[in-house]
């Protein structure tokens, strides 16, 4: 018994770092959306040579403020890499990157719901073998009782 609740407990932990997972690749596919449409916007608006474009940006959680970008300057952008560390990338460069990120993260958002029906079937599984099993201990308790009076 105390084999099948290690083992269902095991299970449940792995569930809880796959959901983690698939919340943070949620998290993390539209951001890089987001971006690949603000450079293509950017490179679109490259081709009109008067154009320069006004952005709202986030300074802070709560805090957003206003500029204007010269888009004939701009040939790169700025991209977080995580760990507090960000890189200028060439315009076809970041889009290179971003389209390579997003196509990793959505392979990944695959495997990991996968691997969550997978661990929810044995989650499952492992559930009604305890109930199966406990169930048994009991019918074998009360014939142990019964042939003992």
């Amino acid at each position: 018994m105390r084999m099948f609740s290690d083992r269902l407990q095991q299970y449940k932990f792995m569930e809880q770092s796959k959901r983690q997972q698939l919340a943070d690749l949620k998290v993390k596919i539209p951001d890089i959306e987001k971006n690949l449409d603000v450079i293509e916007n950017i490179k679109q608006q490259k081709a009109d040579e008067n154009a320069s474009m006004e952005v709202n940006y986030e300074l802070n959680d709560t805090l957003y403020t206003r500029a204007e970008i010269d888009i004939q300057k701009t040939d790169s952008v700025f991209l977080w890499l995580g760990a507090d560390v960000m890189l200028e990338y060439p315009l076809d460069e970041a889009v290179s990157l971003l389209n390579d990120r997003l196509s990793n993260n959505q392979q990944s958002l695959k495997a990991v719901e996968e691997d969550l029906e997978f661990l929810k079937e044995n989650i499952t599984t492992m559930e009604v073998n305890t109930a199966r099993l406990f169930n048994w201990d009991v019918e074998r308790r009360k014939r142990e009782k019964s042939e003992a009076k």
